[in-house]
């Protein structure tokens, strides 16, 4: 498909196996992606007399300049989680540099819907702007009706991850999304204290809790709040403990430690969200480092280190000293993200999302 790019006078060929490298006008989307719809109902009910007219307004345009990204989502993003603010994301531009491949759909009177990916070369495949490591992802439009239309003129391979039910709900019943990992959050409006906690749930479980506490504050470590030269443990940690598990982390890449160094660095800054780091030192050595991150009276514990050969029970101390912390700073909730580790469902509430794919395969389907 032949694409003018903006800006330039030569044409420019897109090509999924390859990133966009500008700003593309294309053509209208009636007729030419009518058939890419994914259901012959949802084809019938945007053609319909009723819609027909809003489709043939309707050009598709490719964004890639990362300015024109950065309004494009000032414009559309809904600002309610983390995941929303643009330095979050950013810092994960700033460190993996992967090409923005911004979907938009638009009529005369602007863009209605935008669908914010960039390409993965390394893993050959589309996905939200970000990495995957976003959560609560959402579509970016000013109606429902128009998700389908955005899907219907994605490349592929495509992969959408941690989807909310919230922007896949109107489109559940005419088209593929599958359950992804879910996520927990503890809500904290009903708490006042670490023992209001505990109290939730039965005495086997309270005690074990109650039982690494105390072993921990024998220890007299000495907590430190924002001592941010300790990210570096915060690595080593974590990488020591996948170790010892026989697992891999994604510390091992090296842009995902550049990343995160740009969620502190721009954390700082106080934009958007704010930054913090917790970390508990004994006899002079550090046993734990988290790191964490609020927004809009939300706690979001991101990453962690542990030395828990060392000192068994330091992740429960943690999480508590967590919980009191998020308390103190009157924190409506607490956000302990995605995937479960054995043990996140156990104590929180458990929240569905969603996934896409398209033409994707996984890694370990061979």
């Amino acid at each position: 498909m032949q694409m003018r790019v903006l800006g330039h006078s030569k044409m420019a060929t897109h090509n999924d196996d390859k990133p966009p490298t500008a700003s593309l006008v294309n053509p209208l989307y009636y007729p030419s992606y009518i058939d890419q719809i994914p259901s012959k109902k949802l084809q019938e009910y945007y053609t319909s007399d009723e819609l027909l007219k809003l489709i043939k307004s309707l050009q598709v345009e490719v964004v890639s300049n990362i300015e024109l990204c950065h309004d494009l989502w000032n414009d559309f993003a809904p600002q309610n989680t983390l995941f929303d603010t643009w330095e979050f994301r950013c810092a994960f531009y700033n460190a993996y540099k992967h090409a923005p491949h911004f979907i938009v759909l638009k009529n005369n009177e602007g863009p209605v819907a935008v669908l914010p990916l960039w390409y993965e070369k390394d893993e050959n495949r589309y996905v939200l702007f970000g990495s995957v490591w976003q959560e609560e992802n959402s579509f970016l439009v000013k109606e429902p009706l128009f998700t389908p239309l955005l899907l219907s003129v994605c490349p592929s391979p495509l992969y959408l991850n941690a989807l909310t039910q919230e922007t896949v709900k109107w489109s559940l019943d005419y088209m593929d999304f599958e359950l992804d990992d879910p996520k927990y959050i503890l809500d904290l409006t009903t708490l006042n204290s670490v023992d209001d906690f505990l109290g939730m749930f039965k005495k086997k479980r309270r005690y074990n809790w109650r039982r690494d506490w105390r072993i921990i504050e024998g220890k007299k470590p000495t907590i430190h709040i924002d001592r941010f030269s300790d990210f570096g443990s915060l690595v080593s940690l974590s990488k020591q403990r996948f170790k010892s598990k026989g697992e891999e982390t994604d510390w091992e890449d090296e842009r995902r430690v550049e990343a995160f160094a740009q969620v502190i660095e721009l954390g700082k800054k106080k934009k958007s969200y704010e930054i913090r780091m917790i970390s508990v030192e004994i006899d002079n050595k550090i046993a734990a480092v988290d790191l964490i991150t609020m927004y809009k009276n939300c706690y979001y514990p991101l990453k962690c280190g542990y030395d828990v050969g060392q000192f068994p029970g330091i992740g429960n101390y943690v999480n508590l000293i967590e919980i009191k912390d998020a308390l103190s700073l009157n924190m409506k909730k607490m956000d302990f993200l995605e995937i479960d580790y054995g043990w996140k469902s156990k104590w929180f509430d458990e929240i569905p999302l969603y996934k896409y794919e398209k033409d994707y395969k996984h890694p370990d389907e061979g």
